[in-house]
């Protein structure tokens, strides 16, 4: 179990229970950059008359997802909001994934995230992501490669969501001291596996002898012709958000490895159908029954990474739409804000500040009328830490004590 921070301890010794609601509204990937013909990035060009109607009446400012100038991953990221310094409170991308299909790890396995990705006949990446193939396709994919033996170890390959999967080694003196496979980069050919400590040597080598064995199995397939692995850690349970907070927590999120992240601080996973109209309704029917809810909507990263700027716009306003389902239940606490920022010029996550706003009957509103990037520069949170969006809200929320005398 992780030692909690000396914030975390604080919080802990402040946090009392009450029947208070706070909802934490993630918006993926929310924070862009302006196109150079129109100069307005995809929330300033959005049509979003509810975002705009909680800035007017709520705080507003702008989050450091981990540090300025670090580009946050996105395990990380949401571990941050959730108030875990992802300094201290580091996880595998890997281990996150498999949490989120709900896959029995044991302490002693390395997980490393993988993707099935499209090489050229040099070996040349073409897409990291295999054109985004199905979850069918993935999970076929995935028997396949099943079947590959690595002498030493168990191995499981299991399918999590569309391109992505999630590669198990389970066997003794293994070691996640392991660099990615994955470069991040199209146009060159994957990595390979090094170990970043002494004792990582034999499991580099048998990473490197499963891509390779991997890749003789895909080579036939298209456009999924190769795999890519990254984010290699060791499960070890968190302290749970109860511990911490005294929230009986819940979360409504479709895609696994953010149920993974939820996971790992102990909230509730609920069961929602697909679409982010069913995320949103799944909250309302169930929102009495949590202290805590977070409502991740994934979509609008995607469009990031994609580069499709309307489609992140559009996406954005569709999010707007349903904000009533959300404000009409009336809770303490409202705060929405995204894990990163994901600009459509870049295609990537980046650095870049993230646009909040948060509600509560104690709030001291500002001047801010428009829930945008560059409004938000000027709101009253001012520009801070992610890691203090959680005693925030449950400061509004009435739910710490006074410190000390």
């Amino acid at each position: 179990m992780k030692e909690l921070t000396p914030q975390m301890k604080l919080i802990k010794a402040l946090a009392e229970s009450s029947e208070s609601k706070i909802i934490l509204l993630i918006i993926d990937g929310l924070g862009g950059l302006p196109l150079s013909e129109n100069g307005q990035t995809e929330l300033e060009i959005a049509h979003t008359p509810n975002l705009d109607s909680l800035a007017k009446r709520g705080i507003c400012g702008m989050l450091d997802p981990i540090q300025p100038g670090i580009t946050p991953g996105s395990g990380p990221a949401h571990l941050a909001l959730f108030g875990y310094d992802p300094l201290h409170f580091t996880v595998g991308r890997g281990v996150l994934e498999a949490l989120g299909v709900e896959f029995p790890l044991e302490e002693s396995d390395i997980v490393g995230r993988m993707n099935f990705a499209t090489v050229d006949k040099g070996g040349r990446l073409t897409d990291r992501r295999a054109g985004r193939i199905s979850s069918e396709k993935g999970r076929e994919l995935c028997s396949m490669l099943g079947h590959i033996n690595v002498k030493g170890v168990e191995v499981f390959v299991i399918p999590v969501s569309e391109y992505r999967a999630a590669l198990v080694l389970r066997g003794s003196d293994l070691s996640d001291r392991l660099s990615d496979s994955d470069p991040q980069a199209i146009g060159v050919a994957p990595l390979e596996v090094k170990p970043l400590s002494p004792e990582a040597r034999m499991t580099a080598q048998m990473v490197n002898d499963f891509i390779s064995r991997a890749r003789q199995v895909l080579s036939k397939q298209h456009p999924a012709n190769m795999i890519l692995c990254r984010g290699f850690g060791k499960y070890s349970p968190f302290p749970s958000m109860e511990e911490v907070y005294k929230l009986r927590s819940a979360a409504v999120v479709a895609y696994p490895m953010y149920r993974g992240v939820a996971r790992l601080v102990g909230m509730e996973v609920m069961p929602t159908g697909k679409g982010i109209e069913k995320e949103f309704s799944t909250l309302r029917e169930n929102f009495q029954s949590y202290d805590f809810w977070f409502l991740h909507i994934k979509h609008p990263d995607s469009a990031g990474e994609d580069g499709d700027f309307q489609r992140k716009v559009t996406l954005i306003e569709n999010v707007d739409q349903l904000l009533p389902h959300l404000t009409e239940l009336n809770p303490d606490v409202l705060v929405v804000t995204g894990d990163h920022s994901t600009p459509c010029t870049l295609k990537a996550h980046s650095w870049h500040t993230v646009p909040i706003v948060l509600t509560s009957r104690w709030v001291r509103p500002d001047r801010v009328e428009r829930f945008n990037e560059r409004e938000c520069l000027y709101g009253g949170l001012g520009r801070f830490p992610a890691t203090y969006l959680m005693p925030l809200a449950l400061a509004h929320a009435l739910r710490l004590k006074k410190y000390g005398a």
